[in-house]
């Protein structure tokens, strides 16, 4: 049974027995899932970009979007329009193909892993979840990386706040701090 399945048939259930929901549209849901990347050296290394790019089609199984710098900063030695990242936006399967693959392949992967923190919601129940390396996807080779880059993980999630969102997070299979 894949995620998607298990969120409507178990999930959005208890979800309004807890909270007291009466419509189920009213349940808190993952809309969709941004993930970023930002490099810095892209700006000055045009090759970098299909690198990168590379990594993250791999990683999320979608081609990504290269962002541009809106302003020029001096210290970073960065103009406008300059590439300064990826992106990428999951919605639908491949969200919930996403969130199987890093809830339970991924993070356990990660070195001395003790679950994510409770505290990285916003206030409209949106959670961020920052990793430090690409590496621990297993799709990446790792003698083919230059360089080992972070990224930022951000779920979107409607009618919610962030009492409701980590719930909905928990039963999902995020592993949050103990």
């Amino acid at each position: 049974m894949n995620l998607k399945q298990i969120y409507k048939d178990q999930i959005v259930p208890k979800l309004m027995a807890e909270f007291g929901i009466k419509n189920m549209m009213a349940v808190p849901q993952v809309t969709k899932i941004n993930i970023n990347m930002g490099v810095k050296e892209m700006a000055h290394d045009k090759g970098l970009i299909d690198k990168v790019a590379s990594q993250l089609v791999a990683i999320a199984g979608q081609k990504p979007k290269v962002t541009r710098a809106k302003v020029a900063i001096a210290n970073f030695k960065l103009r406008e329009n300059d590439p300064s990242g990826l992106t990428v936006t999951l919605r639908g399967t491949r969200l919930y193909d996403f969130m199987t693959k890093l809830f339970g392949i991924v993070l356990p992967r990660v070195r001395d892993f003790q679950g994510v923190s409770k505290t990285a919601f916003d206030g409209a129940g949106n959670y961020s979840l920052g990793m430090t390396d690409q590496i621990v996807f297993s799709e990446i080779e790792y003698g083919k990386i230059d360089k080992i880059r972070g990224l930022q993980i951000t779920f979107v999630i409607k009618n919610s706040n962030p009492e409701k969102s980590k719930r909905l997070l928990e039963l999902m299979g995020m592993p949050f701090k103990k």
